[in-house]
């Protein structure tokens, strides 16, 4: 601490602030009082003066009360306007909105979305001939205009940053909370953009968008524009798919990034230089630096010119948290070095943290801050401990194979916190591709967009090379990507399993050092020139003196017991989140449509359906089709099963072919490890189901047909005896017929699993039901079930009276999206489900829905 106190200090105020965020009230208290305390026996141990440790502790707390004073400002302007109106936000109209708008519009199909400072409101009351007039203050939200036409499309591209906009017929909505357990929360993330409400709007006839005066937004819009004419060189210079690679890593524009290039890298742990990263800053001002000095500028002036390209680098690649950091080290470090009193890289880092923090305390829990941070800290402080463990590699290679697993070492825990997956063969890639994209592409790349500008076939020429460069890194990528069984999904650990990593990784590498440090005195004394005896104790560890080889011993043992630790925490945080010899039951909320996992107490998983987005678009409003549509698959299913830990499914049951059911299995099938799916025995013609079983055949996914009559034990513990669909005595074996109603055939069964039993109905209709009690005449052969997923989302087609009078379900689970159009569940439904007393949990009143089975008890909890 005394050695470092910038250093010191920023890991006080990161510590404060974090207390302040996670825990409010008595708790933060009690907690604040309890560090406070222990603060003499932390300055002791970090050999600190009592003014120091004085010091240490008023930032510690300082910290702690700047971040409840920015929480304490950080609330809408508008809520406490709707309180005081006594008027709900679903019933407010707002007849005018006025603004700024302060971020580039985004139009994406029929949507264009921009960022706005509001200045004035106009709310009319409902049911009263009133107005209410609200003049606004550092109040921002976001602007969702729904475009009607596709001439509105060149309406739309008129709108810029820094532009008066007034907004007329506006909807006011809350943003979304999450909806299932360890889901995203949408609300939660804006609020640390200082973001309380979207504003959406019905056609471009709403929004009018004036030119705005001089301002630090009307710089941003020029910045946009400059970035643009950037972008559109660079597709000039570059073929798909390198150019939209190209454009994210020299200006930072990942708006045309091919979605399967950014798939490869992603899933290698290459994200970081599909966009601008710190890296890239160190690099372009090495270039310029040294293009500086071979021109015979002076190191002064040349020092001077670097200090003023990074503000003007970091503004033109989009002014993103990592960007920033390596712009203020940069020019700190510039700086220093030009007074000659550059000392120390890690106050120079923390210097950064401390002045990000303080300009916007929500960069803590923004993730692209924490990689930066944490990996440009893990590079300063350990590369040194891991070089002397390589000396085995050739001293050319030695330091880029030493800050390549130190980067995979120290950004492990955030990365599998995050995006809950690891590919065993990343620490391959980063050492062959980022060279390649790094540094050749990047000054490649550089050198061609700006010289095009000189001579566009110039430019050209000096791209081509680059572009050979990029589609040898795409195919290395999708090489690897190709190879199966290296993709790990891990559950997202504990901020304690987090600290216990950095500690283990930390005592190893000290040791190691140690250890090392130790023999080369060996070695040294071996070296001092004097005749030594030939004796087969001439090792340097035998050669040691007796206190030193004690030491030597003890580091060695020490490193054996921290590696024996590490061993031990990745297996706990590899383990799946759902405890073990507990069954559980989770209804996901996927909107309107199916998803339940069901994990066996032998820890089997099965996926009962997969939820999935409707669509009614026509050929002719192709117009309104999105880069990258919204797939409940693959933006809730597969990151929820990724975040809980399910390395693979043993099962998938597909109960029938609507896309409410199925759509989302295919992004399941990419992503996680399958064993087998089972379907109804016949399949619906579309390309949704099309698709899902060519992937499952190209996967060699097994394939099984379900019928009335068959019993799967996954377990033990576990059966699952299916009712549904019943087929006619005449039908053929071996054919699969292509059929497009499927609720009637849709797969039915019942679970037992340790004494509870789950009935499963997909959207079976009435005709179904009627059906399978006839063919099982009485329930008793079975047992009553305990939990009833009502069918068809609580249709009034499904769940007849005599279906709920044969089973007798104590309670009822409807899946069912909120405020869907269909009106379900049907209100028939509920009054039948009430009558009878049965409990009723609906997912979109109450969110995912967990059962969990203890000793033929289950316990219930609710998201919401």
């Amino acid at each position: 601490m005394a050695r470092r106190p910038l250093m010191a200090a920023a890991c006080l105020w990161i510590t404060g602030s974090a207390l302040a965020s996670q825990y409010q009230g008595w708790t933060f208290w009690l907690l604040w009082t309890g560090l406070s305390l222990a603060f003499p026996l932390i300055g002791h141990l970090g050999k600190c003066t009592w003014k120091s440790t004085l010091i240490y502790w008023l930032i510690f707390s300082a910290s702690a009360q700047y971040w409840n004073y920015n929480e304490m400002r950080n609330v809408s302007t508008i809520t406490g306007i709707l309180n005081t109106n006594k008027v709900a936000a679903e019933e407010a109209v707002i007849s005018r909105a006025t603004g700024v708008i302060i971020s580039a519009p985004e139009t994406d199909g029929d949507k264009t979305d921009f960022r706005i400072k509001l200045t004035h409101l106009s709310i009319d009351r409902p049911g009263q001939n009133s107005l209410t007039e609200n003049d606004l203050h550092d109040e921002m939200g976001i602007v969702q205009v729904r475009l009607l036409s596709a001439e509105e499309l060149k309406i739309s591209q008129g709108w810029t940053r820094g532009q008066n906009v007034v907004l007329t017929n506006v909807s006011l909505i809350a943003p979304a909370i999450a909806r299932n357990f360890g889901g995203f929360d949408y609300s939660n993330y804006l609020h640390r953009e200082h973001i309380h409400w979207l504003l959406k709007v019905k056609g471009a006839a709403n929004v009018q968008a004036t030119e705005a005066g001089w301002s630090f937004t009307a710089i941003m819009a020029w910045n946009d524009q400059l970035r643009s004419t950037l972008a559109n060189r660079i597709g000039q210079l570059f073929e798909e798919p390198s150019a939209g690679f190209m454009k994210g890593l020299l200006i930072g524009v990942t708006d045309d990034l091919d979605p399967e290039t950014y798939s490869s890298f992603s899933q290698l742990g290459l994200t970081h230089i599909l966009a601008i990263s710190g890296s890239h800053v160190a690099i372009n001002m090495g270039i310029l630096f040294w293009l500086l000095r071979r021109f015979k500028v002076s190191k002064e002036k040349a020092y001077l010119v670097v200090l003023i390209f990074i503000p003007f680098y970091v503004l033109l690649t989009g002014f993103t948290p990592s960007v920033v950091r390596s712009g203020i080290m940069s020019m700190l470090g510039v700086y220093l070095l030009r007074k000659g009193l550059f000392k120390d890289t890690l106050n120079i880092l923390a210097a950064a943290a401390l002045l990000m923090l303080l300009w916007e305390p929500y960069y803590l829990y923004n993730v692209s801050f924490q990689l930066s941070f944490i990996v440009t800290a893990g590079l300063i402080l350990l590369v040194p401990y891991v070089n002397p463990l390589l000396t085995f590699l050739p001293r050319r290679v030695r330091t880029a194979a030493a800050i390549t697993i130190v980067a995979q070492i120290v950004s492990f825990p955030l990365t599998i916190y995050y995006f809950n997956q690891f590919s065993l063969l990343s620490l391959a890639a980063n050492f062959i591709i980022v060279p390649i994209v790094g540094v050749f592409s990047l000054s490649a790349g550089t050198a061609a967009l700006l010289l095009s500008f000189v001579w566009l076939q110039l430019g050209k020429w000096i791209a081509y090379p680059a572009h050979i460069m990029n589609e040898l890194a795409f195919m290395a990528a999708s090489w690897m990507n190709n190879r199966s069984g290296f993709i790990t999904i891990w559950k997202s650990p504990t901020v304690g399993w987090i600290a216990a990593y950095y500690i283990v990784i930390g005592c190893f590498l000290y040791l190691g050092r140690r250890i090392a440090e130790t023999e080369q005195s060996a070695v040294s004394y071996l070296d001092t020139g004097e005749t030594q005896p030939l004796t087969p104790e001439m090792s340097p560890v035998s050669r040691l003196r007796s206190p030193s080889r004690v030491r030597h011993r003890l580091y060695s043992v020490g490193q054996l017991l921290s590696c024996l630790g590490l061993v031990g925490l990745l297996y706990a945080g590899y383990q799946p989140e759902n405890p073990r010899n507990i069954g559980t039951v989770q209804f996901l909320d996927v909107g309107q449509g199916d998803c339940a996992l069901i994990t066996t107490p032998e820890g089997k998983n099965i996926l009962v359906d997969g939820g999935g987005t409707v669509t009614f678009g026509k050929p002719k409003d192709a117009w309104r089709n999105k880069k990258e549509p919204y797939e409940v698959g693959a933006k809730v299913v597969v990151p929820l099963l990724k975040k809980r830990g399910i390395h693979q499914l043993d099962a998938i049951i597909l109960t029938h072919g609507d896309q409410d059911h199925a759509g989302g299995l295919q992004a399941v099938l990419d992503s996680i490890p399958v064993n087998a799916l089972f379907i109804n025995g016949t399949l619906a013609d579309t390309k949704t189901i099309n698709k899902l079983v060519h992937t499952a055949l190209g996967k060699k996914i097994k394939l099984y047909s379900i019928s009335g009559g068959m019993q799967i034990k996954p377990d033990s513990r576990t059966m699952l005896t299916f009712l549904a669909p019943v087929l006619p005595a005449e039908s053929e074996e071996g054919q699969v017929p292509f059929i497009q109603e499927q609720n009637h055939l849709s797969i039915a069964f019942l679970m037992e699993m340790d004494g509870s039993r789950f009935l499963f109905t997909g959207d079976m209709d009435k005709a179904s039901e009627q059906e399978v009690t006839q063919k099982l005449g009485s329930p008793k052969g079975l047992g009553l079930p305990d939990v009833l997923k009502v069918a068809h989302h609580g249709s009034h087609t499904s769940t007849s009276e005599d279906w709920l009078d044969f089973w007798k379900p104590k309670a009822a689970v409807i899946s069912v999206g909120v405020s869907n159009s269909y009106g379900h569940p049907h209100t028939d439904t509920l009054d039948k489900l009430q009558k009878r007393g049965i409990h009723i949990h609906r997912t979109d009143e109450m969110g995912e829905i967990q059962m969990q089975v203890r000793l033929g008890s289950i316990v219930t909890r609710h998201k919401l």
